[in-house]
């Protein structure tokens, strides 16, 4: 009989045994019930979820992570997996690690979203990086683990999607910074950077055998830096794989910066800097012309805006850009475009009066 009754104490106590989410037979043992009743009720409710699989949620969330990292490692790139890694151990371990899974209530997530927003200056991305991290776990319990559900949808987000301190030059601001870096390397860095939009990785992988005959560059990878090491890998996303038409004058800079260095292999990195000297040299050629700083991503994004002031369509910048999707184009740059639409209205006024005219 699973349930008996202690002759010392006269408390019930109910011993049975269940099989595990991993698939192991368990022996289960809970003591000190005043009743049979509910020594046999604690042994049903146990079976019963058990059986119904959310007993998987018994497991840590520390393991879970562990679970969960070891899937994703198939999936992700090295360098997305070291980020998420790093996340994980930081900002949600220290926190959530010694819970059980099925404890983390919407309660426990509004307590810890409550202490990363008070207790570090985070920006708003990062912010919705982490707790955009924690929901894809629990999801991820969801979905292999037969948590009921992700509480995390209860709660609510935090942080914003999009930063707010995006910023923008024009040509005219650029070109008073890049006249003033005078190093060859630095300065065509820079111009790829401004003239086609380029990620920053893109710019560092690029060697000899991209910059193409028919004055095109092809981003094919992407550079990273992790424990010390150089990593090329795979660009961002399938759509990041692309080729990018350049001007005359930036394709005959190129190559003959490449001519100019030594024994050169056409696989070969032609950028040896690291991202933080890029930020610097840039930092310290904005401040000496007068002008506000900006990240070097930044660059990439007054690219975009150059193009969308020259009136081209959302289309064509995602495809530049090598965006996924176009929403992600019109996430970013949509506030700009209100502008042109101004300008279309007028145009087509413009065709009207001409009409009139003859």
């Amino acid at each position: 009989m699973p349930v008996y009754k202690d002759s010392n104490n006269g408390t019930w106590t109910a011993r049975f045994y269940y099989t595990n989410w991993k698939g192991e037979r368990k022996q289960k043992t809970k003591r000190g019930f005043k009743r049979q009743a509910d020594a046999k009720a604690y042994e049903r409710e146990f079976l019963a979820e058990a059986e119904s699989g959310s007993g998987k949620c018994e497991l840590l969330f520390s393991t879970l992570c562990e679970e969960y990292l070891r899937d994703s490692a198939a999936r992700l790139k090295l360098s997305t997996m070291k980020n998420k890694e790093n996340l994980i151990k930081e900002k949600l371990l220290p926190y959530l690690g010694n819970l059980k899974v099925k404890d983390i209530t919407p309660k426990t997530v509004r307590t810890w979203q409550n202490t990363i927003i008070n207790d570090f200056n985070y920006s708003p991305t990062y912010l919705k990086s982490i707790h955009n991290q924690l929901s894809a776990i629990l999801n991820y319990a969801v979905k292999f683990y037969n948590l009921a559900s992700n509480p995390c949808t209860v709660t609510g987000s935090i942080g914003k999607k999009q930063s707010e301190s995006m910023k923008i030059w024009t040509r005219e601001q650029y070109e008073s910074v890049i006249k003033l870096i005078k190093d060859p390397t630095y300065h065509l860095a820079f111009e790829i950077l401004f003239w086609t939009g380029i990620r920053e990785g893109e710019l560092l992988a690029l060697t000899p055998e991209d910059i193409l005959p028919g004055k095109k560059i092809c981003i094919n990878k992407t550079y990273s830096r992790i424990d010390r090491e150089d990593i090329v890998t795979e660009p961002k996303t399938a759509k990041s794989n692309r080729i990018i038409s350049i001007p005359d004058w930036l394709y005959n800079e190129t190559q003959d910066y490449i001519s100019r260095l030594y024994k050169i292999k056409p696989n070969e990195r032609i950028f040896l800097f690291t991202k933080s000297a890029l930020s610097s040299r840039l930092n310290r050629a904005a401040d000496k012309a007068g002008i506000e700083r900006i990240r070097i991503h930044d660059l990439r994004h007054s690219h975009a805006s150059m193009l969308i002031d020259m009136g081209y369509s959302v289309f064509a910048v995602a495809e530049r850009l090598g965006h996924e999707k176009v929403s992600t184009t019109m996430n970013t740059y949509g506030h700009l475009y209100p502008q042109r639409r101004d300008d279309l209205v007028v145009d087509l006024e413009n065709l009207r009066k001409n009409d009139d005219i003859t």
